[in-house]
């Protein structure tokens, strides 16, 4: 039972994964119309603070998250075998 519960949880990780990379594209998407529109400094000064707050931690905590992946990724791709 548990081989049979580990392949499900690989299967859901997976799928959970492709949805998360979906919206993050579609993330990815919409902040590059805000960035080719706008200049950080007209973000700044006329955007809503909070607003502008939220986004800058939300890609702060991807950023953090996907730095731990890269270096679990570096560190599988060194290791000999």
């Amino acid at each position: 039972m548990q081989s049979g519960s580990k392949q499900l949880n690989a299967a859901r990780l997976k799928a959970d994964l492709a949805a998360a990379c979906v919206e993050l594209l579609s993330a990815q998407c919409a902040m590059d119309r805000v960035r080719l529109q706008y200049s950080p400094r007209d973000i700044v000064a006329f955007a809503e603070r909070s607003a502008v707050k939220k986004a800058v931690a939300s890609a702060e905590a991807l950023c953090r998250f996907f730095s731990q992946i890269e270096a679990h990724i570096k560190h599988r791709e060194e290791a000999p075998g």
